[in-house]
């Protein structure tokens, strides 16, 4: 059975660092072709994709957030992390984790994705 579970701060200050885990169980996420993307959802706002890691390790980053965002793996512990430096207050949302088989640039259509987590809200505010 796939698990996929975001975690984080909840609350962080504008400006400083966002950091989030999703920990995977039940899928590889260093073999075969899997690719592990970062995608968020701001209030009354559609799926916005941040990023992806392909699982040779390999990063893609949306490009108005490529200079302050950052997608690494922990293979021994099956975890990808997030980082978005110098946060704002508009960027609160609800950052998910998913997997899909294919690298697709942007995509937000979940269909295009095998396994989703919940989800980890993080509220950016002073």
């Amino acid at each position: 059975q796939v698990q996929v579970q975001e975690s984080g701060p909840g609350l962080v200050k504008p400006w400083q660092t966002l950091s989030l885990t999703c920990t995977v169980s039940g899928v590889s996420i260093a073999t075969g072709l899997y690719y592990w993307s970062w995608i968020r959802q701001s209030p009354g706002k559609g799926l916005e994709w941040m990023g992806v890691i392909s699982y040779s390790g390999s990063t893609y980053y949306a490009p108005h957030l490529k200079s302050r965002t950052s997608i690494a793996r922990d293979l021994s512990k099956k975890q990808i992390t997030l980082q978005l430096l110098s946060v704002a207050p508009e960027e609160t949302a609800v950052y998910y984790c998913a997997e899909s088989k294919r690298l697709i640039l942007g995509a937000t259509n979940r269909d295009l994705y095998d396994y989703w987590g919940q989800g980890t809200k993080v509220t950016v505010s002073s």
